[in-house]
């Protein structure tokens, strides 16, 4: 094990925060502390949790706490306190590098802007690193708890791209971080401003944050009280949106909060948070998203992914429980009754509040959050109603691929007649849109919801009904308008029918070995063709996307439904020579205007420019 003094290289993408919290204009230089002393909070909760088991880790010095302290001769603020501690592995790993999932992304979205950049580091969460927005040198010192035998760590740097660490003398356990600050920044040693920015931020964090006053005793500058613990009357948005900021890390104020005590068979107390933007790491399944769980205020767990179900993996916030033991472990969570019960609770709780929100809230939340929500459909079986009623779609009614029309909104327009909430999935919105399934319901007016994200096809296989009103794809099983079409229409469909029945069959026969069956259409009134799925058949879409994803999927052919009115179809019921060429194109037409790909992109090229040729006489 290394012991002497070592210099290392940051990982690279920590070097170019670094560069960019220097050198960056940030808004609110402040925060530096507010993110310092809840990392600090951090580690004496950790040192709680570790100490159930082992209570020794305390090193008879139980009494935890974090203290300030200032140097205006030495131009330092210094911020410490008696937690867990980190060992030298630790310190290379926690602060040599960012293991943050979405660190990739974050990077892909800076601008070049500094003003915008700048706002996006506060997104991200910029933790210990916020201590180079004021400070030209960072000093750390710190030694893990339990391990008295052993020396503590310093570690140094001025966040130019190196740092060095070496080990040290420390009796105590704990991290101590000194700032020696820039230029200009004099400012911040002022014990009133200091006490301030506490009172502003961190007045909620549950531990004593001291600082010693002129007469050389300690003095609590914060109220050192669990904040959800509070009467609700007691507390002020600003403090709910700080708490916020600390549980969740983010830069930004929540979105909205729901705070509650439950009373009753299960005792526990409740503040979750909606936050205002999403995650980089939102559609990572292998972050660790949750809430925090305490017991009887002390903390357990930082992200107890029990207590909320996948498709809510956004929200934030704390549970308090006076029902858990101290002990308890993630494998008893999973087998308790008391967790299923408060998790129930949690999602009626953040159901009703995304159900609150006004419109131009709920708007922002379904661009952050609804491709999540979606997910709920197929997995909340208890809350599916309410879950159907937030969500939001696209449709022919709009020109853009807004998400704005809910459910209960396309029912109360349904045509007098229409039975069916009609909907058509695609790969993307452009493609949905154009989907030549689409033409029949343009004509009569009849609205269909355009489904273009991946998780859509999860929902409509999962959601069949809507308010006793069945969801249909357009795209699926023949065309059943019921009593929006007249009885002229469909003798005309039927008189079509027969006479269009030998082409039928002469297609279908050029066609054995891509389609199931060949049928005159009604729902085109410009394209020449298109490809539909058997009622029980997998859509297209979706086989396309579960291919894509490395999935077997059994084979199955779709059907090819021809427009007899469009002058193409026309043509080929009395084509001889060319007839084979033809009825391939119909149906490689028919595929690319489903978004599919085609089997031999060559031998289409080469049929299409054989039959331009022959069509111009050459």
């Amino acid at each position: 094990m290394q012991t002497g003094k070592e210099t290392l290289g940051f990982q690279t993408e920590v070097r170019q925060l670094l560069n960019l919290m220097i050198h960056s204009l940030y808004s609110n230089k402040e925060i530096f502390l507010r993110e310092l002393i809840s990392n600090a909070s951090d580690a004496t909760d950790k040192l709680r949790f570790e100490a159930l088991t082992d209570s020794a880790l305390f090193e008879e010095d139980s009494v935890l706490k974090i203290r300030l302290a200032f140097d205006k001769d030495n131009k330092t603020i210094t911020i410490s306190d008696n937690g867990i501690g980190m060992s030298r592995q630790e310190v290379i790993d926690n602060i040599g590098t960012i293991a943050k999932s979405g660190t990739r992304e974050f990077f892909d979205r800076l601008t070049g802007d500094q003003a915008k950049d700048a706002n996006l580091i506060g997104q991200f969460g910029v933790g210990f690193y916020s201590a180079f927005i004021v400070a030209e040198k960072v000093t750390l010192i710190t030694r893990r708890a339990g391990l008295t035998s052993e020396h503590g760590v310093i570690w140094e740097s001025n966040g130019e791209g190196e740092y060095t660490i070496e080990n040290v003398e420390k009796a105590s356990r704990g991290t101590e971080i000194t700032l020696h600050l820039r230029e200009g920044e004099e400012g911040m040693l002022d014990a009133w401003r200091i006490k301030s920015i506490v009172r502003k931020y961190s007045d909620h964090i549950q531990l004593p944050i001291v600082m010693m006053d002129e007469e050389g005793n300690d003095e609590a500058l914060n109220q050192a009280s669990a904040l959800w613990a509070r009467s609700k009357s007691e507390i002020s948005q600003e403090q709910y949106d700080e708490f916020y900021k600390h549980v969740a890390h983010d830069h930004e104020a929540p979105l909205a909060h729901v705070h509650a005590k439950v009373e009753g068979n299960q005792e526990y107390t409740q503040l979750l948070y909606i936050p205002s933007r999403a995650p980089f790491d939102l559609f990572d399944r292998e972050s660790r998203h949750g809430i925090k769980l305490y017991v009887r205020r002390v903390f357990i767990m930082d992200d107890a992914e029990q207590l909320m179900p996948q498709y809510l993996r956004f929200v934030k916030g704390v549970v308090d429980s006076n029902d858990l033991p101290l002990n308890v472990s993630r494998e008893i969570l999973q087998e308790s009754k008391t967790i299923e019960a408060i998790r129930s609770g949690c999602v009626k709780k953040v159901l009703a509040m995304i159900e609150d929100l006004d419109a131009e809230k709920y708007a922002k939340f379904w661009k952050e959050f609804g491709r999540v929500m979606k997910e709920g459909v197929g997995e909340d079986f208890a809350n599916r109603e309410k879950i159907a009623k937030l969500l939001r779609f696209a449709s022919t009614r709009l020109d853009t691929d807004e998400e704005s029309v809910s459910l209960a909104d396309y029912v109360s327009r349904m045509k007098e007649g229409q039975e069916k909430i009609y909907f058509v999935t695609a790969e993307t919105f452009a493609s949905a849109k154009n989907s030549p399934h689409l033409e029949i319901f343009r004509k009569k007016g009849i609205e269909v919801l355009l489904l273009s994200d991946r998780v859509d096809e999860w929902l409509v296989s999962n959601l069949h009904e809507f308010e006793g009103k069945q969801l249909q794809s357009v795209a699926k099983g023949g065309l059943d308008l019921g009593s929006l079409e007249d009885e002229e229409e469909k003798k005309e469909q039927e008189k079509e029918s027969g006479e269009y029945k030998d082409l039928v069959e002469r297609i279908k026969r050029e066609l054995e070995d891509k389609v199931k069956e060949v049928r005159v259409t009604h729902r085109l009134t410009e394209s020449p063709a298109c490809l539909v799925s058997d009622q029980h058949d997998m859509g297209m879409n979706l086989e396309r996307l579960l291919k894509s994803a490395g999935q077997n999927v059994p084979a199955s052919k779709p059907i090819l439904e021809i427009n007899p009115h469009h002058p193409l179809v026309q043509r080929l019921k009395y084509e001889e020579e060319r007839f084979s060429d033809w009825s391939a194109i119909l149906f490689d037409q028919a595929m690319l205007s489903e978004g599919g790909q085609l089997d031999d992109p060559a031998g289409f090229v080469k049929r299409l420019n054989g039959l331009m040729l022959a069509l111009s006489g050459r």
